[in-house]
């Protein structure tokens, strides 16, 4: 029961390292590097702002699934 417990918890940890991932680079990122750069940004800010918004429900979708994996525990 202890090992189940434990893959368990390395599965959850796992999918919530991937979800914070998303959310950094995906959602946090191209929108602090829009505002901080000086020049233009490369893409239209619609186009930022919509991926950043399904990287954010992404990531929050991920963070649910580990919530998932966390209750089976024993």
């Amino acid at each position: 029961m202890l090992v189940a417990n434990d893959r368990t918890k390395l599965t959850a940890t796992y999918v919530n390292a991937i979800a914070d991932a998303i959310f950094t680079v995906g959602g946090l990122a191209p929108i602090l590097a829009t505002r901080l750069t000086a020049g233009p940004p490369t893409l239209p800010l619609p186009v930022i702002v919509g991926v950043a918004i399904v990287c954010w429900m992404t990531s929050a979708t991920l963070q649910y699934s580990a919530r998932r994996y966390l209750k089976e525990l024993q």
